[in-house]
């Protein structure tokens, strides 16, 4: 931070494309803007910019009181996830004999075009402004790193301990790299991890990529870098929340996680009496159609945002809601037969990790294996500029009691007298054969016996997602009704289908 002498010299000067002078405390969007076109620095004077709040375009002082809120919010502007790539900015109290003033002292950044909000600010002597075309190109061609596209960017305010280097070297650098020439390598750490784009030897930092795939704590640097999912009991976002999860984490693990969670949770499959004497499984959603288009909702997306993708579960529908649009030469019209990739090294990680195929297929399987489990093609929306959204719709909708009954909390908090008045409906309920009729759940379990008898009930819970004492309770209606029956102990037993 320059001295309190240089402070009070810019103070008395004109308003200039260094220096920015207001009285107002609250106008971060404003605040923000000027840190963003003073790390542009299009004069490209490698010069700092000042942002002194509590001072009158004259540059006489308004007896402005400078809190610690005040400093806390200047600050947290770096880092907010609004501006990007992230400033190099300092905050500070000054004190004059005039009075105080907070400064926010920016320094020219070394990556450019910086934006805020998507667009990019510059300085034009005093005046900010939007950049236009040429500007930018401008910008483009003074920045010193030449990243290609943002999952090479270095992010430059973070270093090598922000990276899980036994992940590296035990999950992810096996899958790229035969393991005789590994043996052979005589390379160092960064090195090796710069090979393959997750380091940046020059500005000796970790990658977006490196943060994104092996980070220890990604959110930590790239806020959006997570999945947001939440379960409604009903058809709109308005209806109650009856699950909800945060997929966070490097995506060598987030990965494993929304694949299993996919395959266990989203996925589910019930009997359905075709007649009296044959029935057939109802799957809602198959798993290998979501799966890809989760897939998709990850090596895709934009990552300079701080907002999540949003995958919403309602009683009829998923929607899965991505930041950033089509990207490079996918357009509206030619989706999904051309493709292009907005974070390469992503994608062939994702690739090698056996995520994704990277052949072009993914959309067209996704739209074959719907039709043929009934859901009906995929939605996709294109109308929003800023985000990609896909919907697909359920084969085996619930209403809005049968979701929150399917909830565990509202499992495990049923009272005795709902399973009791379940089991005493009338002949008229009952199926035409006089079998009782089966709640949602009891068929799912009994499904799951089907496919294995030998199935356990812990592994029944986690399939399910539900606790062992709810699997307990509908394994014992089932058995007091006569479906199922337990032959040999809890080990070495199995289930019979009467």
């Amino acid at each position: 931070m320059i001295s309190k002498e240089e402070i009070s010299v810019l103070l008395k000067d004109i308003e200039s494309e260094r220096v920015e002078r207001t009285i107002s405390t609250k106008d971060t969007d404003k605040f923000a803007k000027v840190i963003c076109a003073f790390a542009n620095n299009l004069s490209n004077k490698k010069l700092p910019g000042y942002l002194m709040i509590g001072a009158y375009d004259d540059g006489t002082l308004s007896g402005l009181e400078v809190t610690d809120e005040l400093l806390r919010n200047l600050a947290g502007l770096r880092s907010d996830g609004n501006i990007q790539p992230k400033p190099a900015l300092m905050v500070e109290k000054v004190s004059l004999p005039e009075g105080d003033i907070a400064v926010v002292e920016v320094l020219p950044s070394k990556i450019t075009p910086v934006n805020y909000k998507g667009t990019v600010y510059v300085r034009i002597g005093p005046r900010k402004s939007e950049a236009n075309e040429e500007e930018i190109r401008i910008l483009r061609e003074k920045s010193e790193v030449k990243s290609p596209t943002y999952d090479t960017t270095p992010c430059l305010h973070s270093t090598i301990d922000d990276l899980d280097l036994d992940l590296f070297k035990k999950e992810y650098l096996p899958k790229f790299v035969d393991a005789h020439i590994i043996k052979e390598d005589k390379r160092d750490i960064k090195q090796q991890l710069a090979s393959l784009k997750l380091f940046d030897i020059v500005q000796d930092c970790p990658t977006v990529a490196g943060i994104l795939l092996i980070g220890k704590d990604p959110v930590h640097i790239l806020f959006g870098a997570y999945i947001q999912y939440v379960e409604f009991a009903g058809k709109s976002i308005t209806s109650r929340v009856i699950n909800e999860r945060q997929f966070s984490g490097n995506l060598i693990t987030l990965l494993k996680e929304i694949d299993y969670f996919i395959k266990y949770t989203i996925q589910k499959q019930r009997p359905v009496f075709v007649t009296v004497l044959r029935e057939e499984m109802r799957i809602n959603y198959p798993y290998e159609a979501i799966r890809e288009l989760a897939m998709n909702l990850i090596m895709h997306r934009n990552y300079q945002t701080n907002a999540p993708a949003k995958f919403y579960e309602y009683s009829d529908r998923i929607e899965m809601d991505n930041p950033g649009s089509l990207y490079g030469k996918v357009q509206p019209e030619n989706f999904p037969n051309v493709n292009d990739y907005r974070n390469p090294v992503i994608a062939e990680a994702m690739k090698a990790l056996g995520y994704v195929n990277r052949f072009n297929r993914g959309i067209n399987m996704v739209q074959e294996t719907l039709e043929k489990n009934k859901n009906g093609q995929a939605i996709f929306d294109f109308k929003d500029i800023s985000t990609f959204k896909v919907t697909v719709m359920n084969v085996d909708p619930v209403s809005e009691n049968e979701a929150e009954n399917g909830a565990d909390s509202a499992e495990n908090t049923k009272s005795g007298a709902e399973n009791g008045a379940e089991n005493t409906k009338s002949g008229a309920e009952n199926g035409a054969d006089g079998a009782e009729k089966l709640s949602v759940r009891e068929k799912e379990i009994l499904a799951l016996i089907k496919k294995d008898n030998y199935i356990s009930r812990s592994s029944i819970a986690t399939q399910l997602n539900t606790g062992t004492t709810t699997v307990y309770r509908y394994i014992e209606s089932l058995k007091t009704k006569g479906i199922i029956e337990r032959i040999g102990g809890d080990k070495g037993g199995y289930w019979k289908i009467k």
